[in-house]
C-alpha cells in the first residue's frame, strides 16, 4: 500500500518542479523607430530652405525626416541649421540630435544637446530651443550654457535674437566676465 503513495508523491515532486521552471513565450520585437509607422512620408536625406519675402533665412538638413499633418510639420533627425540675417548672410549655425519644423506656425524646434554657434565666436548649448522666424527669436525655458569671447552666462531660460546679440536671461546661474573697460 505504501507504493502507490510513493507514486503520487513523485508525480507532485515533478509537477511542481516543472511549473517552477521559466517558460519563455514568444520572441518580442523591438521597433527602433515609431515615428516611421505613423509618419505621410519618410525621406532620407532632406534638406530644405526656410525663406521670408524671397529672403533666405534658413537651411534645414537631415538625414532623416518625418512628414505629418499633409507635410506641414517635418521631424529631422538628426538636425543641422545654418541661419541667416535679414541681408542673407550667414549668422550662426545648429545642430540638434532631433528637430521639428511647423511650416504653419513657422517654428522651428531643437532637441536633445542642442548647440549654436555664430560667426563671431558665441556658443550656446541647451537641452531644448526654439525659433520663432515671425519673430526672429530664439528661446528656451531650458537650462542653458553660453560662452563669448570674455563672457560665459549658465541660466534657465532666455530669449534672444536669432545672431545671440541681444540676449535676455530668465533665470541666472551663474556669469563670469572678462576685464571690463572703464572710460576717462
Amino acid at each position: 500500500m505504501r507504493q502507490p503513495f510513493s507514486v503520487l508523491a513523485w508525480l507532485s515532486t515533478v509537477a511542481l518542479a516543472s511549473a517552477c521552471q521559466k517558460v519563455d513565450g514568444p520572441p518580442v520585437g523591438v521597433r527602433p523607430d515609431a515615428l516611421a509607422d505613423s509618419a505621410d512620408q519618410v525621406l532620407f536625406g532632406a534638406h530644405f530652405a526656410i525663406t521670408d519675402r524671397g529672403v533666405r533665412r534658413a537651411d534645414i538638413d537631415g538625414d532623416t525626416a518625418y512628414f505629418f499633418h499633409d507635410n506641414t510639420r517635418m521631424v529631422l533627425r538628426p538636425m543641422r541649421g545654418r541661419f541667416y540675417g535679414s541681408t542673407g548672410a550667414l549668422d550662426g549655425i545648429m545642430q540638434a540630435r532631433e528637430g521639428t519644423y511647423d511650416t504653419r506656425l513657422a517654428l522651428l524646434e531643437g532637441r536633445g544637446d542642442v548647440v549654436v554657434n555664430t560667426l563671431d565666436g558665441k556658443r550656446l548649448q541647451t537641452p531644448f530651443l526654439k525659433y520663432d522666424q515671425r519673430l526672429d527669436q530664439i528661446s528656451s525655458d531650458s537650462s542653458f550654457f553660453l560662452s563669448e569671447p570674455g563672457r560665459d552666462v549658465r541660466g534657465i531660460g532666455f530669449t534672444s535674437d536669432a545672431g545671440l546679440t541681444t540676449f535676455r536671461v530668465t533665470k541666472l546661474i551663474s556669469a563670469k566676465a572678462g576685464s571690463v573697460g572703464i572710460p576717462k
